[in-house]
């Protein structure tokens, strides 16, 4: 890496509480940014370095909350997907791209094998703009020869297809680069593992920093955040640069691991790395779930090191904004943005018509909505599976049906997932079911994911019976039923009041499953424990959650110490668990731990008993 490449984080630092100084430091922090592309309105440093609105902040914003799965699936979900990747033509390339942004309905459970299948995940892979947000409907790809032979051999090792395959085809950059591809869409990050492997055995290509950092992204996805930076230890020390690091750096944040992030973000200041837009992206991503004071941090330091904000510096931003109900402060970031010359494109005005709704102001929405249809809606049909879910919160009946209708003549597969979400959350069940036919008719062979959305509105209107026949309907059809079917197996259980049934279901898919299951599953069970004040079973949910592999968060330990007070009893050790779990604790979880301390026995107690 040549020296006029080369940028240094000259004065600041991340540390876990907030940036620090080196050089010069933060003395000028009190200042408010000012004339520069980083100007956001409501995000300006106050005295304490922290954004004046960001202080009343108390839960983590998408993936974490104690609140309903159906909140939480619109925050992960909500019509754009975090991820910020080129399309680029070169095969090396294309196999490394990490994390291919792919529409959630692409992907079948029957694809999935390895333990990531969270929500879809919140990470930005590229430092150009994703030309997914350009282009008016995904292209149509036809898998390659090579993952078609792949799967259609489940129970080999990729190695073992690889021996025969290489008998009698050749193995080029372009075969290597489709079957990566398909791997990775259909999130396959095992099988895609095993391939990169055999071809460094076999020396079939030379590997470049970006195959590399391909490798260290499937590790960490399969073997872990460890695994994985021990092999950044094994890469040839000539390859071992940003790219690499800053695929570390996407991993832990998608694990929420905080201290872990920071660590690697300072350790590519240590080294002299490059600060790019997007490992600065990262860091918005990472504080918008966990602590949205730190933006403003992340932003002077962009400032400071002349970091332009790409289009999803101002997504991140915009939907930091709308989780806490900052109208204004969203709408002035995206009168920032078109200042900067950058237009908002449809998944950012997804995002603002979800906020205008969520916050009431309905007019407002529905015009950001006529805009996202453009002048004729069946020219611009691609913007339909968007529209709808946006118009049933909304509670336009109308237009769902108009927008439906445009579809309903030759619908696609995304749009009719829409459209039974959309009748489901109008309540209009029969709507829903007659979509799901109408799907399973034109597509006999519908994964599990599709079902589960049927499936989740039968649970959000307490109808157990109808889960159960759908669910063995599921089964009959050949389904091989994973983590989005336990989720809304949960719900459906949850909801229906019958909580112990719904811990057992998770319980048991989780041992029989070599995939783990989604954070929202345990997070509606708990959530039910610790209401009742059952403080053993939210313990126990606590401790699965933690076997599992996630991260403790703020909300986590919100729901486990809110069981010990209702159990009015005392909550010991907490404070050390939470600082173990690097968790620290906001204005509303002190409050909470002090009713806890104030439940601990004295001496005069102890007499009364």
């Amino acid at each position: 890496m040549t020296g006029g490449s080369r940028v240094c984080y000259a004065t600041l630092e991340i540390s876990s509480q907030r940036l620090k100084g080196h050089r010069d430091g933060l003395k000028g922090a009190s200042n408010v940014i000012s004339h520069s592309p980083l100007t956001f309105g409501g995000f300006q440093i106050t005295s304490h370095g922290f954004p004046r609105l960001f202080t009343e902040i108390r839960s983590f914003s998408s993936q974490a909350g104690t609140k309903s799965s159906e909140e939480e699936d619109s925050n992960s979900d909500d019509g754009f997907s975090e991820l910020e990747s080129s399309t680029a033509t070169e095969a090396i390339q294309e196999a490394n791209k990490i994390g291919e942004s792919v529409s959630e309905h692409e992907l079948s459970e029957e694809d999935i094998d390895s333990g990531d299948v969270e929500a879809p995940q919140e990470l930005e892979l590229s430092d150009t703009e994703t030309e997914n947000s350009k282009r008016k409907s995904p292209r149509k790809r036809v898998s390659s020869a090579l993952f078609n032979a792949i799967v259609a051999a489940p129970a080999l090792s990729v190695g073992k297809i690889m021996d025969k395959w290489v008998e009698g085809n050749d193995v080029t950059l372009a075969v290597v680069s489709a079957a990566m591809l398909d791997l990775r869409k259909r999130r396959m990050y095992g099988k895609a593992l095993q391939l990169s492997e055999w071809l460094e055995s076999k020396k079939q290509l030379t590997f470049t920093e970006k195959d590399y950092a391909s490798r260290t992204d499937l590790i960490a996805k399969v073997r872990g955040l460890k695994k994985a930076e021990d092999y950044i230890g094994m890469i040839p020390k000539s390859f071992r640069g940003e790219v690499i690091y800053r695929t570390l750096l996407a991993n832990c944040v998608a694990e929420c691991d905080v201290k872990k992030s920071e660590q690697i973000f300072n350790k590519m200041k240590d080294l002299e790395l490059p600060l790019t837009c997007f490992a600065c992206n990262q860091l918005l991503l990472l504080y918008k779930r966990t602590d949205k004071k730190k933006i403003a941090d992340v932003l002077l330091l962009m400032e400071k090191e002349n970091v332009k904000p790409s289009l999803f510096t101002y997504k991140t931003l915009i939907d930091a904004k709308g989780q806490i109900n900052d109208i204004s402060g969203m709408e002035q970031i995206v009168e920032t943005m078109k200042a900067e010359g950058i237009e908002p494109d449809i998944h950012i005005k997804s995002i603002l018509a979800k906020y205008y709704v969520s916050g009431g102001l309905n007019e407002k929405a529905e015009n950001v909505l006529k805009e996202m249809e453009g002048g004729d809606i069946e020219e611009n049909r691609w913007v339909c599976r968007i529209l709808l879910p946006l118009y049933a919160a909304l509670g336009r009946a109308d237009e769902v049906d108009r927008i439906w209708h445009v579809c309903g003549s030759n619908p696609r597969l995304d749009e009719c997932v829409a459209a039974v979400e959309a009748w489901g959350k109008l309540h209009n069940i029969e709507e829903a079911e007659e979509v799901f036919d109408k799907m399973a008719a034109k597509w006999p062979t519908l994964s599990s994911k599709h079902y589960s959305v049927l499936l989740r509105v039968y649970a959000n209107h307490k109808m157990l019976s109808k889960g159960k026949d759908l669910v063995k309907r599921m089964a009959d059809s050949g389904c091989r039923i994973g983590p989005l079917t336990w989720d809304a197996l949960v719900r459906l259980y949850v909801e229906a009041g019958e909580v112990e049934k719904a811990d057992s279901i998770l319980h048991k898919a989780a041992e029989k499953s070599r995939m783990r299951p989604m954070i929202n599953s345990y997070l509606v069970i708990m959530e039910q424990y610790s209401k009742r004040g059952d403080v053993h079973n939210t313990e126990k949910i606590f401790h699965r959650m933690k076997q599992a592999g996630y991260v403790s968060r703020i909300s986590q330990y919100q729901c486990l110490i809110q069981a010990y007070v209702t159990a009015k009893a005392p909550c010991y050790g907490i404070a050390d668990r939470m600082k173990a779990d690097n968790v620290f604790p906001n204005k509303g979880l002190a409050n909470m731990l002090a009713q806890v301390d104030a439940f601990k026995k004295n001496a005069v107690s102890d007499l009364l008993d």
